[in-house]
């Protein structure tokens, strides 16, 4: 069976491909995507930094008789090389324990995005340094 040709007599055919609008939009939301993720990515890894030193305090402290101040103050000297500056030492939380001490470093990094648009990233870092 022959179709008629729909050009002839004004209707549009099957369309393949993407229009002009549709690629700026769609590279729109991609740039979007792609700047978030840049933007985000000194955060993540300067949690991942506060992480590795309150798992090194962990480490280095655990099985010890240590006191509160100490561990403190490895905190501070390890955050001073590392060059930590989104959370202070004094904002980590050395907490008696049953079996030793807490050490918490909870904090919120905000992060602008867009004009008056930020992200707030909530960060807790928790290890319980056992005796």
């Amino acid at each position: 069976m022959n179709q008629p040709n729909m050009r002839k007599y004004g209707v549009a055919t099957r369309q393949r491909g993407m229009t002009t609008a549709g690629l700026i939009i769609m590279i729109t939301f991609v740039g979007l995507f792609v700047y978030a993720g840049l933007r985000l990515t000194p955060a993540y890894l300067e949690n991942y930094k506060v992480k590795n030193t309150i798992a090194a305090i962990e480490e280095e402290f655990s099985g010890t008789n240590s006191a509160r101040r100490e561990i403190i103050q490895a905190i501070e000297k390890r955050w001073n090389i590392e060059i930590i500056n989104v959370i202070s030492w004094k904002d980590v939380k050395v907490v008696k324990a049953a079996n030793g001490w807490d050490v918490q470093a909870n904090y919120v990094n905000t992060v602008p995005f867009i004009a008056n648009i930020d992200f707030a990233l909530t960060f807790r870092n928790e290890v319980l340094v056992v005796k």
